[in-house]
């Protein structure tokens, strides 16, 4: 970031199968385990139970933020038992650990991809709910050889802060030097993919944007007909880094017709994607 307002995304990084439900999910199976082990009751199979459970776990997270200790009471849960469970701000960090330490994958896939190291990171900023728990701040700041955190802005209310001022520098009705002053230069958090088929006639994934590439852009990637007298070209358009359609987010599916009658690999197809 410049002192006049220009902001350039090096990178991005991150991990879509991680977020603060994992957390919760973990609590909820230690309740389950523990309350199946005192009153020979299994609550995996009940909604209902494991909703309330949920809930009440989701509570006792944000608490240990801030507590080193919390009791959890559930009356009724599981035909006519009640639950009493004392979280523990080490149980938490005990059930997690694994996933506490794969949140700094992304932290150091985004320096990698940025090609920096820590020495080049002037601030560290937490965003998100989940950037108040102990541990998670614990460790960022031994990654980054114990530099302060900031802790100025809201990590509820920051990606909402970061929206607004986009929205408002976008629709030019800001008000206000730095609004108008305002520019973003952001990146493709994730690859952009397409799926075709090739001369065999098997779907195959063609990358087309790699992640981290600076937005707007513009790229072409041409097609070609796969059967003689082939009149329609079908491809869709994913975002991800999985090799499986299936595991990736599916954004578009895009068709070519009324291409002339004639020969396979006749025809050259150039498509456009603007991102």
């Amino acid at each position: 970031m410049s002192t006049s307002g220009d902001f350039q995304v090096k990178a991005t990084a991150g991990d879509t199968h991680l977020g603060g439900q994992d957390f919760d999910n973990r609590l909820v199976n230690y309740c389950a385990e523990k309350f199946k082990r005192e009153h020979k009751l299994d609550v995996s199979g009940n909604k209902r139970a494991l909703r309330r459970l949920k809930n009440e776990c989701e509570k006792a997270k944000k608490r240990l933020s801030f507590e080193s200790d919390i009791d959890v009471e559930i009356d009724c849960l599981c035909e006519n038992t009640d639950f009493t469970v004392t979280f523990t701000r080490a149980i938490f960090e005990q059930v997690n650990m694994d996933l506490f330490i794969k949140c700094m994958d992304p932290v150091k896939k985004c320096l990698a991809y940025a090609k920096m190291n820590i020495n080049g990171v002037d601030d560290v900023l937490l965003a998100g709910g989940s950037s108040r728990i102990p541990m998670v701040q614990q460790l960022l700041q031994k990654f980054f050889k114990g530099k302060e955190l900031c802790k100025g802005v809201n990590p509820d209310e920051a990606v909402a802060y970061g929206a607004a001022i986009q929205a408002a520098a976008l629709s030019g009705n800001g008000k206000g030097k730095f609004i108008q002053d305002f520019t973003l230069k952001d990146v493709t958090p994730l690859p952009l993919v397409m799926e075709g088929t090739d001369v065999k006639g098997m779907n195959k994934l063609m990358n087309l944007i790699p992640r981290n590439t600076i937005i707007p852009v513009r790229k072409c990637r041409e097609f070609c007909t796969v059967k003689d007298n082939q009149v329609l070209i079908d491809f869709r358009i994913y975002e991800g880094e999985c090799s499986i359609p299936a595991n990736l987010n599916f954004l578009a599916e895009c068709s070519f017709h009324g291409i002339p009658p004639a020969p396979k690999h006749v025809h050259i197809i150039p498509c456009f994607l603007r991102n």
